[in-house]
């Protein structure tokens, strides 16, 4: 007799890489096909089959998630420039000339896009987990940062009318090259932005001749898996320079160089800060920012947490970066921003110099920033926006519609939550520094990549936070907010799959998230029942002490902890659901 539990509902499964992938096939064969009679719509989202579909398996977990309403994502890479030579090296038949973005590029934006979803990461409420504050007075670390390029100094206004957005190039030719084209809509806000490639190499140079002199370890960060033309052409110029002038000399002081990408960096150096370092990162609205966040926590410190943080991004429609045009000048020239034919920008550009062109989706950010009342309010938090408006029209139409939605909230008898705006550092060292409010931090993209995973990360790891993807529809797709852990694929590959040292808590609160909402959504008490259990069966694993190694040391009472493998953690998950 079937003693499974009946779903009516499809659920969509977006398979990942690596570390993450062996987890999760773990965890739908325990949790899932042994006890739910349902019907799985899963897609390779593997960096590979990408590769090999041209970036269709993007499009059809965009299609499957509209169908169906409700899915679950893993962790996947996004390659760089090498992991992409090996891949083709490994597909010669792939027609590498002509792949499409959606290959080869994170399929998270396209995907959150695609469902117009905004995220809301929180942290997963174990009960017994007591982090030991990071020491942070007195560490010697230092940010370096550009002063000028980029976001700071870029042209950007609200669109006056409805209408397309053109990036035109004028070299050598003289004649006009469109290089790119986009929609916009009244009062939508744009932005070009450019850095000058001289200065980013006379930045490499002082950047890597201060660590020498200094004698500190070295440390970059940008996100050039997610703006290879932006972030990617400044790493491979600063790069190079490293390896030319630079690399013989530190290697000869005994000095380390690191490369990660900064969201993924700035948890680590946050929460695991090194004793001496020269953290680089060349983005300058992003470099304040962490500049700041340093300088505070070297003076004063990590506090302890006293509640569980809240971040909401908004990735609905694009927005910033991640939704950006971005590519370096192949030649000098002068590029011009048109708007329904009149000429709003224009400015010299040298050959190699990152260009971006973003914008944002005016009807997006109301969708985002109702949501983030919404929650709120269900919640009881309150809400702590960054906003760079003092010189950004770009973030001032964030202020306006906020402005917007708490009066249409009026209007409806509806008291929106306690908010403030602020400036994203203040912002960023409000969560970090002052967190025992229950509070919700809405952030752009870029700023909430970051922020959460430093958040993630002084929350225990990112093993421990949950994070779920809401559009206005109702399509709801849950996922892990860590990555696939390379280092730990690679070990396990090694010893022929014997050390598996994985935390996959995140991926099992995923999962029972999106059970949840299916029971809900077709009135199943007992599928309701189950993922309220295996909800419980996770975190009453941790409360008895039954921790994977991320988490070795970090609960209450250490010395009676059981520090086991993915196996065995999912062993005992799976016994306390009996």
């Amino acid at each position: 007799m079937d003693r499974r539990i009946n779903v009516t509902s499809p659920l969509v499964i977006l398979h990942g890489d690596e570390m993450a992938q062996v987890a999760f096939e773990q965890i739908l064969e325990k949790f899932v096909t042994a006890r739910l009679d349902i019907r799985l719509e899963e897609i390779d989202l593997s960096a590979e089959h990408r590769l090999l579909t041209n970036g269709q398996a993007v499009t059809d977990a965009i299609d499957a998630l509209q169908r169906h309403g409700v899915g679950v994502k893993n962790a996947g890479m996004t390659v760089n420039r090498q992991q992409l030579e090996e891949l083709l090296r490994k597909h010669p038949d792939v027609d590498s000339d002509n792949l499409h973005p959606l290959a080869t590029k994170s399929p998270n934006g396209a995907i959150r896009k695609g469902i117009s979803g905004n995220i809301t990461r929180e942290d997963i409420q174990f009960r017994n987990l007591n982090i030991r504050r990071p020491d942070w007075i007195g560490r010697d670390i230092e940010v370096d940062t550009m002063e000028c390029g980029g976001i700071k100094d870029s042209f950007n206004q609200l669109s006056q009318a409805t209408g397309v957005v053109k990036l035109m190039f004028v070299g050598r030719s003289g004649d006009p090259v469109e290089l790119h084209r986009r929609e916009v809509r009244k009062g939508d806000p744009w932005l070009l932005a450019t850095n000058d490639v001289e200065d980013v190499k006379a930045w490499a140079h002082r950047f890597f001749q201060r660590a020498i002199d200094e004698k500190r370890d070295v440390y970059l960060g940008l996100k050039d898996t997610v703006i290879p033309g932006y972030d990617g052409a400044m790493r491979t110029v600063i790069e190079d320079i490293y390896t030319s002038d630079y690399r013989k000399q530190i290697k000869e002081l005994g000095l380390n160089y690191y490369y990660e990408l900064i969201d993924a960096q700035a948890a680590r150096i946050v929460s695991n800060p090194p004793e001496r370092a020269l953290w680089g990162v060349p983005d300058n609205t992003t470099g304040r920012k962490l500049f700041k966040l340093v300088n505070h926590l070297r003076e004063f410190g990590i506090p302890s947490r006293g509640a569980h943080v809240s971040i909401s991004r908004m990735s609905a429609g694009g927005g910033d970066q991640y939704g950006s045009f971005n590519m370096p000048a192949q030649e000098d020239g002068i590029l011009k921003v048109i708007v329904d034919g009149d000429e709003k920008h224009a400015r010299r550009v040298m050959k190699g110099d990152p260009i971006l062109l973003m914008s944002n989706d005016r009807e997006a950010i109301k969708d985002w920033v109702s949501q983030v009342f919404r929650d709120a309010s269900r919640k009881d938090k309150e809400v702590y926006f960054g906003l760079k408006r003092e010189y950004m029209e770009y973030d001032e139409v964030f202020s306006d519609v906020i402005t917007e939605v708490r009066r249409e909230l009026a209007r409806d008898h509806t008291p929106p939550p306690s908010f403030m705006i602020m400036r994203p550092s203040s912002q960023l060292k409000k969560m970090i520094t002052d967190p025992p409010r229950n509070a919700l931090y809405p952030s752009q993209n870029l700023d909430g990549d970051i922020f959460s995973d430093i958040s993630a990360a002084l929350g225990g790891s990112l093993a421990t936070a949950s994070s779920i993807i809401e559009s206005k529809d109702g399509t709801m797709l849950f996922e892990a907010p860590h990555g696939t852990a390379h280092d730990l694929y690679l070990k396990y590959l090694e010893s022929d799959g014997r050390d598996a040292h994985f935390n996959p808590s995140a991926l099992i609160f995923a999962l029972a998230n999106a059970l949840e909402t299916l029971g809900e959504r077709e009135g199943n008490a007992p599928l309701s029942e189950y993922a309220i259990n295996l909800k419980a069966a996770l975190t009453d694993t941790v409360d008895r002490g039954i921790v994977t190694a991320d988490l070795k040391g970090k609960t209450v009472d250490p010395d009676s902890e059981q520090v086991v493998d993915m196996a065995g953690f999912l062993d005992a998950v799976e016994a306390a659901l009996q």
